[in-house]
Formats: structure tokens, sequence, C-alpha cells
């Protein structure tokens, strides 16, 4: 059963109401890809903190409306499927990307390769995966 704004985890209590709104949507969708709920919590919570801090007014206020129990199954999403992989760091198309191994696309694009690699020892260590890095020549 997906959660909703009056029926969530503890620890989302002392959000604010939209950013608690976006983490409840990005659990229900982790819980709808196949991700354990003591997972697919602390990740929901870390992206909502940093959705909510980087969101525009425009997306807050299109936040308000949306419904965060909805959510359909990608059939090609990766899910859990990818959850305890390495997480590489590598340089393509004139930036550095993150991208958990086996994953379709880089979770995260930076200018800086030191950025890269702080983000991608975080995803890691959360994990308890390794992180590889690669050269820019690579």
């Amino acid at each position: 059963m997906p959660y909703t704004m009056n029926d969530y985890p503890d620890s989302l209590k002392n959000m604010e109401k939209l950013e608690r709104k976006k983490a409840i949507d990005i659990i229900n969708a982790l819980l709808e890809e196949g991700y354990d709920e003591g997972r697919a919590i602390p990740i929901g919570t870390e992206q909502a903190q940093e959705w909510y801090q980087d969101a525009s007014q425009k997306e807050l206020d299109e936040l308000k409306n949306e419904k965060v129990t909805d959510h359909e199954k990608d059939p090609g999403s990766q899910g859990g499927k990818i959850a305890d992989n390495n997480v590489e760091v590598f340089f393509e198309d004139s930036e550095w990307k993150v991208q958990t191994k086996g994953a379709k696309r880089p979770s995260n694009t930076y200018d800086n390769k030191n950025d890269a690699i702080s983000r991608a020892k975080e995803i890691a260590e959360n994990r308890g995966a390794e992180t590889i890095i690669h050269n820019k020549n690579e």
C-alpha cells in the first residue's frame, strides 16, 4: 500500500509539507520498482531534500497538485536489481558522470571530477558498494 500525506514514515514528520510530499512520491515510486522499504525510505528522503532545495517556484506549484500515490511500474526499469552495484565515475560529453554499474543513465553529472567522486563515494557508502573512478581518457 503506498504512502500518503496522512500515512507516511515517522522519519518524514519534520519535513516541510511539500518536501514531505516529494519524499512520499519518490518512496512510492521506488517501492513500485521493487526496492525494499528499508532502502526506499532513506533514498527517497535524501533525493527529496536535494530536490526541495533546488526546486523552482513553478516546480513547487506543480507538486501541490500532483498525486503521489499513482505510479506505474516501468517495464524497463532496473529498480532494486542494481541497488547494490558499484558506482562509476567517468568522463563523457565534456562532463564527469556518476552512474551505477548496470544503470541506463547517469544519476549525476558534474563539471569537476572531484565533485563527481565525492557524490559517487556518498552513494556507494550508502549502499555498501565500491566506487570505480576512471581517468578522463578511458
